[in-house]
């Protein structure tokens, strides 16, 4: 058997052959090697739009590899300890739709989070999947949802043994995990398939002070943003299949023929294959470095009086097995201030721009790609607004509403006939659409549940922060979509 060489980056290799050989190109895209789009060749260069190119025999096909994009792929496997590998270009919303859909038939149940991202919402619309939604663990201090229990997960399998999938986050948004392998393991036990959301853990695989990932953990399918914090093209992601899956690859396969694009962008499929290199070759090395920045600005911030940055000090609390210390998650409710507030303070007064804020608290990423003085201009940037304020108990929400019934299933929901209602209106009638606050793209409310006075007025708290709303048909959220 030959040997795999992670120094090797074979569809990277063959694109910058045809750029070296110069084809003349009778193909798409029209603007023929940057010289139809001057504008923007000047600005990136000439050398990205060459790389711009369509599948052709050097290059392989997206759909159907066997060349290049497939050696690609097999690196990327091996990598990670998986099986296989797809390349994917429409993010990992595309891997959690395929594993959903390659799990589930129209009316299979699958269990999953209620904190799920709304891609898994579509994933079981796009299915025909019943829903069995588990509540995660909240920290009422924080006001975040954690990971969900076992104790949970156990009692739901028990419940409804002729679910197909368990789905799972690992880590959530603000680095929480919950203990995949003995969920994994149970299910397996009632003969379903384990699906991972690891959108935000393609880091995890290379330094062993991070969390466990769901290919070491035993799970069937995971959906990864390599893009998020292993230095890929932001749209670049990859679906892995574990080892010993439930799930055949033939059936991943009609799946994704069905969901991919015709036309994959070769500028993130060769990102991919670059940063897998970067990874596997110095992965362990990059992230001690972004480990020793996360560990000093988690410690710094701590010693600032009215702020919280939330640590590993969380693990062993319900729904927090492990936790990911890239994801410097700081709780500024004794400021005075909202999360929301603090972002656009940073933004505008100090010009950093953070990942994400809710009611209290602020996420900022650290990555593979951050340098000393961005840290410290962070941390004395919150040292700044700390000093000006008066320290005091926040008096706004601690916690997210509870999440609301389900009447019908999402699938059944999109379908049905809707009318538009005022949201101060809608309280007690089913909702046919979602409403999320994105980052993260959780939905407050899910179509097919009832809609609360609790929902209405936490919504509305999100409207008054400005914060960033999506799914309706209303883009300001004064109206939503209830079924008739």
């Amino acid at each position: 058997m030959k040997a795999i060489d992670q120094n090797s980056t074979p569809l990277f290799d063959a694109v910058k052959k045809y750029i070296k050989d110069d084809v003349i190109p009778f193909h798409v895209p029209g603007h023929k090697h940057g010289r139809g789009i001057p504008e923007l060749t000047d600005y990136v260069g000439e050398q990205m739009l060459k790389m711009d190119v369509n599948g052709m025999e050097d290059l392989d096909f997206f759909n159907n590899p066997m060349g290049v994009i497939l050696e690609a792929e097999k690196l990327f496997a091996e990598a990670f300890g998986a099986k296989e590998a797809f390349f994917l270009v429409n993010g990992t919303t595309s891997g959690i739709q395929t594993m959903i859909m390659s799990a589930c038939m129209p009316d299979d149940e699958i269990i999953l989070p209620r904190n799920a991202h709304k891609s898994a919402i579509s994933g079981v619309i796009l299915s025909g999947a019943v829903p069995v939604y588990v509540e995660p663990e909240v920290n009422k201090e924080l006001g975040i949802a954690n990971g969900v229990s076992i104790e949970k997960m156990k009692e739901a399998i028990e419940l409804h043994p002729n679910a197909k999938a368990v789905f799972l986050i690992n880590p959530t948004y603000y680095g929480f995990t919950s203990d995949v392998r003995t969920i994994a393991e149970l299910a397996h036990r009632h003969n379903m398939s384990v699906l991972v959301d690891e959108a935000h853990g393609a880091h995890m695989y290379f330094h062993e002070d991070l969390p466990l990932t769901a290919m070491e953990q035993g799970a069937d399918m995971c959906a990864m943003s390599m893009h998020k914090t292993g230095g890929s093209l932001t749209q670049s992601s990859v679906l892995l299949i574990g080892e010993n899956s439930k799930i055949s690859s033939e059936k991943v396969k009609k799946v994704l023929d069905i969901i991919f694009t015709s036309s994959a962008s070769y500028l993130l499929m060769c990102s991919l294959d670059i940063a897998r290199k970067h990874m596997a070759t110095k992965g362990r090395e990059l992230l001690q470095k972004t480990l020793d920045l996360a560990r000093w600005s988690r410690n710094e911030i701590n010693k600032i009086e009215g702020i919280y940055g939330f640590g590993k000090e969380l693990v062993g609390s319900l729904g927090c097995f492990d936790f990911d210390e890239t994801k410097l998650a700081i709780n500024v409710r004794k400021l005075g201030y909202t999360g929301y507030e603090i972002e656009k303070k940073l933004r505008k007064e100090y010009n950093i721009q953070i990942e994400l804020a809710d009611i209290n608290n602020i996420l900022a990423i650290v990555s593979i790609g951050d340098r000393v003085e961005d840290l410290e201009l962070l941390v004395n940037s919150l040292r700044d607004i700390a000093c000006k304020c008066c320290i005091r108990e926040y008096n706004g929400i601690n916690s997210i509403p509870s999440y609301s019934k389900t009447i019908i299933s999402p699938r059944e929901a999109y379908y049905l006939e809707k009318e538009l209602l005022p949201l101060s209106k809608s309280a007690g009638r089913i909702a046919g659409e979602m409403v999320m606050a994105y980052p993260p793209g959780i939905p407050v409310i899910c179509m097919g549940e009832l809609i609360t006075k609790e929902i209405i007025e936490y919504i509305n708290i999100l409207k008054k922060e400005e914060c960033e709303l999506q799914g309706t048909a209303d883009p300001l959220v004064n109206y939503i979509q209830v079924l008739i």
